[in-house]
C-alpha cells in the first residue's frame, strides 16, 4: 500500500528522528534517500550525526538532484525516507534547474508509487522577511513546494520541539 507522509518543522525541531521512526514502523529494510551535498565541514558533521543515528536496517541512496529517479528506482524495495526536500530545492536552485517542473514531477509521481514515502522538509516562512532577493526567492519556492507536496500527501505532520503534531488529515 502506497502512502505519502510529509513531515515539516523548523530547524532542529526533531523532523528527521520522527520521520525515521515512521519509516521503520512501515517496514524494513528501509531506504534513506539523502539529498544533501556536503559542501563544508558543518554539513559533513550534520550528515555524520544522521548516519550515526541510523542502524543496519537502513540502505542509503545519495541523490542530490534526480529525486524522482531515485524514488522510481527504489520502488518495490521497502519504505523510503527522503531527507530533505529543502536541500533538494537548494540543489536545484543553485544548479539553475527548473525547480517548478521538478516539484510538479514529484507531486505527480508520489501517488503512483507502490511503497510508502516519508518526506522531510523545513518550514521556512515563519520567520522574518529575508533581506536579500535570493533568500526571499528560496523562501517563496520552499513554501510553494511544501504546499504542492502537502496537497498530494496522505498525512502531514508538523514537528514542534521533537513532538509530532498531525496537520493532515484533520
Amino acid at each position: 500500500m502506497s502512502k505519502t507522509i510529509l513531515i515539516t518543522g523548523g530547524a532542529r525541531s526533531g523532523k528527521s528522528a520522527i520521520a525515521e521512526g515512521r519509516v521503520l514502523a512501515l517496514g524494513q529494510p528501509a531506504i534513506y534517500i539523502a539529498t544533501a551535498e556536503i559542501r563544508d565541514a558543518e554539513m559533513a558533521d550534520r550528515v555524520a550525526t544522521h548516519q550515526a543515528r541510523r542502524g543496519p536496517e537502513w540502505t542509503t541512496i545519495s541523490e542530490p538532484l534526480d529525486l524522482c529517479g531515485a524514488l522510481r528506482d527504489s520502488d518495490g524495495q521497502g519504505p523510503r525516507l527522503v531527507d530533505c526536500l529543502t536541500l533538494w530545492l537548494t540543489n536545484l536552485m543553485l544548479g539553475e534547474q527548473d525547480w517548478r517542473a521538478a516539484g510538479n514531477d514529484l507531486a505527480a509521481l508520489l501517488p503512483t508509487l507502490s511503497d510508502p514515502v516519508v518526506l522531510v522538509t523545513n518550514e521556512v516562512g515563519a520567520g522574518i522577511v529575508p533581506e536579500n532577493a535570493l533568500a526571499r526567492a528560496f523562501r517563496d519556492a520552499a513554501g510553494t513546494l511544501n504546499q504542492q507536496i502537502a496537497h498530494v500527501a496522505d498525512e502531514v505532520i508538523l514537528a514542534v520541539a521533537g513532538l509530532p503534531m498531525k496537520v493532515k488529515p484533520l
